[in-house]
């Protein structure tokens, strides 16, 4: 007679990585939301943002400040989605924080602290949306 060595508790793993799904689609709309506005400023006024000495990629501020609002507005579509629990939202999430990890390191000149602080937070992103096993783990 075999004994059943589980344990009845559940694991807190998966309500982890559950909890840091719900929070990476906050943080996705919270930075989609502030993108926008970062965008709005590069495109409303160029002398806002003032270049940190040289740097090898060049852009107008008008095109820094489109590119921020193209993608905060996109950002925020998806971190909305994930929040509803989109299938898709999970790999798009990653995606486009992993974007917005590239777009905040070319900024750097310009936002040296808020670029920084929104690579973590797109890092925070990336590993709870793979992180978590629960949302679509059929389709990995």
């Amino acid at each position: 007679m075999s004994k059943n060595t589980e344990s009845p508790r559940p694991s807190t793993s998966g309500a982890w990585a559950s909890s840091g799904t719900m929070f990476a689609g906050v943080l996705m709309l919270v930075i989609g939301v502030i993108d926008i506005l970062q965008g709005i400023a590069g495109i409303a006024e160029d002398d806002i943002y003032t270049r940190v000495g040289d740097y090898v990629f060049k852009f107008d501020l008008t095109s820094w400040g489109w590119i921020h609002l193209c993608l905060g507005v996109i950002v925020a579509i998806v971190g909305a989605a994930i929040l509803k629990g989109a299938e898709w939202g999970r790999i798009a999430g990653i995606a486009l924080a992993s974007l917005n990890i590239v777009a905040q390191f070319l900024f750097l000149p310009y936002q040296p602290w808020w670029a920084l602080f929104s690579m973590a937070v797109s890092v925070f992103v990336i590993w709870a949306l793979a992180a978590d096993k629960s949302y679509g783990s059929d389709s990995w």
